[in-house]
């Protein structure tokens, strides 16, 4: 199965969540912190279960996550 680890750009992203409901790996969750617009941004919890399905990628209206793949 492939591998990968998500990248996201936490200063273009305006936290809207999508990524997170698409991860079949419930991988990505919500960060404690805020980037600089002052919004929670997605974080992943562990990059080893990354799949590189770029569902997360794909879903993001702002194009401000891609996949590292592995």
């Amino acid at each position: 199965m492939a591998k990968g680890r998500p990248l996201i750009n936490v200063e273009r992203c305006k936290g809207c969540g999508l990524c997170i409901r698409v991860c079949p790996k419930k991988i990505l969750g919500m960060s404690k912190e805020t980037n600089g617009q002052g919004v929670n941004y997605p974080e992943c919890s562990d990059e080893a279960l990354c799949i590189a399905c770029c569902f997360c990628a794909t879903m993001c209206p702002d194009s401000v996550i891609e996949i590292e793949a592995e």
